[in-house]
């Protein structure tokens, strides 16, 4: 399941093309939930993308420089040593 929240947003579509309407102050937020799969791979030469997709076939990618991805993993490592998740 994705759920996508827009703030402040407003666009204005004419004859096929969307324009942003309004100042430039938009935001999202973006949340996938039930994941089905999910892979790391190299993206360009100095991040690592995420790629997540549920049954649906929703997709969320995320760019992280290495060292994101090192504190993921470290916090991933500490919820294996606290967390019932993990049992």
């Amino acid at each position: 399941m994705l759920t996508l929240n827009l703030d402040e947003f407003m666009v204005e579509l004419k004859e096929g093309s969307i324009k942003n309407v309004g100042p430039t102050n938009k935001s999202a937020t973006v949340k996938l939930f039930e994941v089905e799969e999910a892979e790391a791979r190299a993206f360009g030469d100095k991040r690592v993308k995420l790629v997540f997709e549920d049954a649906d076939g929703n997709e969320v990618q995320v760019s992280l420089f290495p060292e994101d991805v090192r504190k993921i993993a470290s916090d991933i490592d500490a919820l294996e040593d606290d967390s019932p998740v993990f049992e």
